[in-house]
């Protein structure tokens, strides 16, 4: 169907599964002009067509929250660098419109978040057609009398402004969109850890206030073309706690069924192949990092749901299904919620004994393939005189299944023991992370005199060392080329028992508590999204201090008179050929050994103890 002739459909028509008789007849229904409704969206007046500007979603928050007083408030939980007001809409009939009478009462509170990538803007439109369905009763009847309600219809406003025809060139409608990234040119989608943009700062403080039982974040896929038209990944599942992933797999299931008896063709993974535009390589299924939303909850011991419509599906197509995803949500929260949330307390109280357990803090998928059919077109991979490489083309006219190589059996790349005490940042280090931790809503304490020492002597001054285990990297890799602005780093290395010094000022982080999966994904070096992998702590890992070379060979033949120092240069030289043509690296062998080495290079500045400080 031509794009123009979206705009004349119904709401009726757009609400049917594409493949349904009421979508496909074009005599008069298709002519009729689409119904204007009380508290409707531009994308629906116009037969979604096109989406409002940021300015519809200030107004109808209002708007909805003064049509149903009482049940409705409207809220405003931050503002962007741009000065926009972050809008979220709280819709409850059980009488809980705050936090605090929510948890009171214990009602589950489900958050459901459109436009964190402003081009992928279903999410706003749907949000808005679900709530008010379910406001008039006509969807997730009583849904609103069992839960409450926190929609954000667009996460990511200052994007959402900066609007364009051809901001998605791989997407089917809206006429205009927004932009994938924030004003600052944030991408928030992986920002749920480090929390540096204004945005995610003030989204993770509502989160901190609601404390969400399911978080919904509503994108449109990237990639190739075929027939399935949504996917939804959900954790915990494959990672995380194991009796509250046992509940996630129950909900992912009853959304995809409950799709699937609507019309779409769901997919429990994101339909991304292993190599980059070559159907034939297959889909790696695996657990996101918690950069990623979905990634993020599961530390938490919350359900994260991750919700892809197909890019290439018309903006109706896509707008109903989302709005049928958002709506089985309402109900599966409703119906399940309190029993999620009994077992989410139940997983906060398993995380808090965490101590000397074994932990994932990175998940992979095994070489264990299995052959699924995938709804595809027919398509060729042939020689590009444009680019000079092979290049995919889809013919959508001729629907195929796809006997398709998937990998969906998901294991631990990372392990990691926590440690029975907690985490030491060193004073020095502990501003800066005091506020990633504050941001995040983890359980710190700030270490006086007698917490460190019994003597009370602990000043700056007074260099008495304290058991503790340290990390020092045997291996320090900067990346080339920074990643959201910032630099990352991955370090080699292993804990070890040494003595060090820590003073008034420090910060103890405690691995008792129900975050401690987060704790240990913040502060633990080797997790994929760790303060340090973000380059928190780089100049910890840069060498500050060296040795002249004309210093270092007068200091070499000094320590060769000993003859241990002697014969393990010798060993070295005849075991390691590149260290052998190396000069500066044989002038750096005895430097390394020398009193005068910098003994914190490359030591991180966390400290892990298996004993709380006194």
């Amino acid at each position: 169907m031509p794009r123009t002739a979206l705009a004349a459909l119904p709401l009726a028509l757009l609400m049917a599964a594409p493949s349904s008789p009421a979508f496909a007849r074009d005599a008069g229904a298709r002519a009729a002009a689409a119904q204007v409704a009380p508290l409707s969206t531009v994308a629906e007046r116009s037969g979604f067509l096109r989406t409002g500007r940021y300015g519809e979603v200030v107004a109808l928050c209002d708007a909805f929250a003064a049509a149903h007083p009482g049940t409705v408030r409207c809220i405003d939980f931050g503002t962007t660098p741009e000065g926009r007001p972050m809008k979220a809409l709280v819709a409850s009939r059980s009488g809980a419109l705050t936090p605090e009478a929510a948890r009171a009462a214990g009602v589950p509170v489900l958050l459901v978040q459109g436009g964190i990538h402003a081009g992928e803007v279903d999410g706003k439109d749907a949000g808005f057609l679900a709530l008010r369905q379910a406001l008039d009763g006509k969807a997730a009847p009583g849904a609103l009398e069992r839960l409450v309600l926190v929609f954000v219809p667009v996460f990511n406003a200052d994007g959402h402004e900066r609007f364009g025809a051809w901001n998605r060139p791989n997407q089917r409608g809206p006429e205009e969109m927004g932009w994938r990234t924030t004003a600052r040119n944030h991408n928030l989608n992986r920002d749920y850890m480090k929390a540096d943009a204004p945005e995610m700062r003030a989204m993770l403080a509502l989160v901190e206030a609601w404390d969400p039982i399911a978080y919904v974040d509503l994108h449109a896929t990237n990639g190739a073309q075929f027939e399935h038209d949504i996917s939804v990944q959900l954790e915990p599942l494959h990672s995380g706690d194991p009796g509250l992933g046992r509940a996630g797999l129950a909900l992912r299931d009853a959304l995809l069924t409950d799709l699937a008896r609507q019309g779409s063709l769901p997919l429990p993974f994101y339909p991304s192949f292993e190599t980059h535009d070559d159907p034939a390589s297959g889909i790696v299924d695996g657990v996101s990092p918690p950069r990623f939303s979905h990634g993020y909850f599961t530390l938490r011991n919350r359900f994260g749901v991750l919700v892809e419509t197909h890019s290439w599906k018309e903006y109706p197509v896509r707008v109903r299904i989302t709005r049928n995803l958002v709506v089985g949500m309402l109900e599966q929260t409703a119906r399940h919620g309190r029993d999620w949330l009994r077992t989410a307390a139940a997983a906060d109280a398993r995380s808090s004994g965490l101590g000397g357990q074994d932990v994932p803090l990175d998940w992979k998928a095994s070489d264990q393939v299995r052959i699924v059919d995938f709804r595809g077109y027919a398509w060729t991979r042939t020689h590009s005189d444009v680019s000079g490489a092979l290049a995919t083309r889809y013919d959508e006219s001729t629907p195929q299944i796809w006997k398709m190589p998937l990998r969906d059996e998901i294991v631990p790349r990372v392990l990691a023991t926590a440690p029975r005490g907690g985490y030491i940042v060193p004073a020095a280090f502990s501003d800066s992370v005091a506020g990633k931790l504050d941001v995040h809503g983890i359980r710190y304490e700030r270490l006086g005199c007698t917490d460190v020492h019994p003597s009370g002597q602990c000043g700056p001054d007074d260099p008495t060392p304290t058991d503790v285990e340290a990390f020092r990297a045997d291996g320090i890799d900067f990346a080339a080329q920074p990643v959201e602005g910032r630099q990352r780093l991955a370090v080699e290395g292993a804990w070890r028992q040494e003595r060090q010094v820590v003073t008034s000022g420090s910060l103890f982080v405690p691995i008792a508590q129900p975050k401690a999966r987060l704790v240990m994904a913040l502060l633990e070096p080797q997790a994929p999204d760790s303060l340090l992998q973000w380059g928190l702590f780089n100049n910890a890992f840069e060498r500050k201090e060296y040795m002249e070379a004309y210093v270092a060979e007068a200091v070499a033949r000094e320590m060769l008179e000993d003859p241990g120092v002697r014969a393990a240069f010798e060993r070295r030289l005849a075991e390691d050929a590149e260290f052998a043509a190396s000069p500066r690296a044989r002038l750096d062998w005895f430097y390394r050994r020398h009193p005068s080495w910098d003994e914190r290079y490359g030591l991180y500045p966390v400290f892990r103890t298996q004993t709380a400080p006194r």
